[in-house]
Formats: structure tokens, C-alpha cells, sequence
């Protein structure tokens, strides 16, 4: 589609100070371009060969889990130049992964239900605008793996500012929340760009309105260090293939920190 346009904000893949000031001010940062084509399409391979485990839900949408541990092609999707940069810039140089998931949304699928994905502690909205007293503790990053240029292939829907609210939204009760007058907006993308977005924003997936289009997405999840890893399932096993491929970086995301005062 030659006239697309964003809706937010972009930008560049090493734009760190624009990104982290985005965080603050919007709850998200737009980075267009960060795989190229045949990452993309390296990525969704590797999604079409993964099979439910554990925690896995596999139906109209699919959702597996942790599958860092699973290919050496989702490992090397936790520490992306830019990327990473961004996660420990905002959550400390000894941030790691909590998670990271890959998704397949079906024809059909309707994710809509606003939410926010996690709360520290609800605190005054003077409190929560400040970003000196209100840090970032949990991100996402969204890897978008199709060109999503109108509403129907299931887009992100984002309230920019929302963080700044001091709460949350409770999972699937407010359809149609607001905020200082600010509805649900989509997140237009192509496929290659990343939405880093922090855990308080408001923010919801949708409907796959499209007859024979599944939406692909992988996600990494990033924490400050005192944030626990959600590895699934109990008791968690780390894959030795992956192990040993990774490099110093990766096993510091998947949990190798130096001992501190509990451990």
C-alpha cells in the first residue's frame, strides 16, 4: 500500500533517547523496520513449525509460550540490536525476560478486550504522570509479521498517555474505556516493526475480520531485575541446545544475573 501512514509517532531504530521519552509521555514507542523481509518471514516459519506444550492454547488463536527455549531462531529475538538497547536503557543493565510468546490469530478471532497488563500499584494520576517517581518496571515488545495497514487483520489498539492513569483496567470489563477523552486507537504497522510498550498502558488485540489471513506475532516480554520470570510449565527446564548456543547477553536475559542480596 504506497500511501500508507502511521498513526503514531515512529522512531529510528537507534532514536534511544526519542524512544524512552516516548515511554514516558505515551506508554509506547513505534520502531518501524526493525526485521527485514526475510526475518519476517524467518520468524514465521519458525511460528508454522511450533506444536502446543505445556501451557500452549492452540484454537481459533494460537498462543505458545516461552519459545525462546524451543529454537535457537527465538533466542536470538531477545536480544535485537535496538531492541534490547531500548529494555535495558528504561529497566537497568541487568534486566531480563520474563517471557516470550508467539501467536497465530485466526479468521474469526476476536481479541477485544481492553486490559492493561500489569500493575505494580494504583497510585494518584499526579503521582503516576511523574516519571521520576513512577519508573519502568515491565515492557513488551510486539514483532509485527504482516503488514497491518487497515482494521481488519486484528491490529493493537493503544489509549497513548494511559499509563499516566495510576491504574489499571480490569480484563474484559470496560469495552470501551477512556482516558482524558482518548478512545482505543489502532496501531497500524508493516511487517518488521516493533511496539515497545510498557506493562500500565491501556491497550487491547482485536478482530480478524479478514476470510483467510492469520495474523503472526512474537512477543518478548522484559523486566527489571526484582520482576520474577513467568517460564511455564513447573517444574521449568532450560533447553541445553539453547543454552549452549547463547551468548553472554542472552543468558544474562534468561536469568544468569551476578549474586546479589537474595541470591
Amino acid at each position: 500500500m504506497s500511501d500508507f501512514q502511521y498513526k503514531q509517532r515512529t522512531f529510528a531504530l537507534d532514536d534511544l533517547e526519542g524512544q524512552t521519552k516516548a515511554l514516558h509521555e505515551d506508554g509506547f514507542a513505534l520502531i518501524p523496520g526493525v526485521l527485514s523481509a526475510q526475518e519476517v518471514q524467518d520468524v514465521r516459519d519458525g511460528i508454522d513449525r511450533l506444536r502446543p506444550f505445556g501451557f500452549d492454547h492452540v484454537s481459533v488463536n494460537e498462543h505458545y509460550k516461552c519459545v525462546f527455549n524451543r529454537d535457537r531462531l527465538f533466542l536470538d529475538m531477545l536480544d535485537r540490536p535496538g531492541v534490547v538497547d531500548l529494555a535495558e536503557s528504561t529497566m537497568g543493565a541487568q534486566c531480563h525476560i520474563i517471557g516470550s510468546s508467539a501467536w497465530r490469530s485466526h479468521p474469526g478471532h476476536n481479541g477485544w478486550s481492553p486490559h492493561t497488563d500489569h500493575i505494580l500499584v494504583t497510585v494518584p494520576e499526579e503521582v503516576a504522570s511523574d516519571p521520576q517517581s513512577f519508573p519502568i518496571y515491565l515492557c513488551t515488545a510486539h514483532y509485527y509479521l504482516d503488514d497491518i495497514t487497515d482494521e481488519d487483520l486484528c491490529p493493537t489498539y493503544v489509549i497513548p498517555g494511559s499509563h499516566k492513569s495510576g491504574r489499571g483496567l480490569v480484563w474484559g470489563k470496560d469495552k470501551e474505556p477512556e482516558w482524558h477523552g482518548k478512545k482505543l486507537e489502532p496501531v497500524l504497522v508493516k511487517a518488521g516493526d516493533v511496539l515497545f510498550f510498557r506493562s500500565e498502558i491501556w491497550h487491547t488485540g482485536s478482530l480478524n475480520k479478514t476470510a483467510d489471513r492469520m495474523r503472526y506475532l512474537l512477543q518478548v516480554h522484559y523486566s527489571h531485575r526484582t520482576i520474577a520470570q513467568r517460564f511455564s510449565p513447573f517444574p521449568w527446564t532450560f533447553n541445553p541446545e539453547i543454552l549452549a548456543v547463547a551468548n553472554e547477553r542472552q543468558l544474562r536475559l534468561l536469568g544468569k544475573h551476578p549474586e546479589g542480596a537474595y541470591g
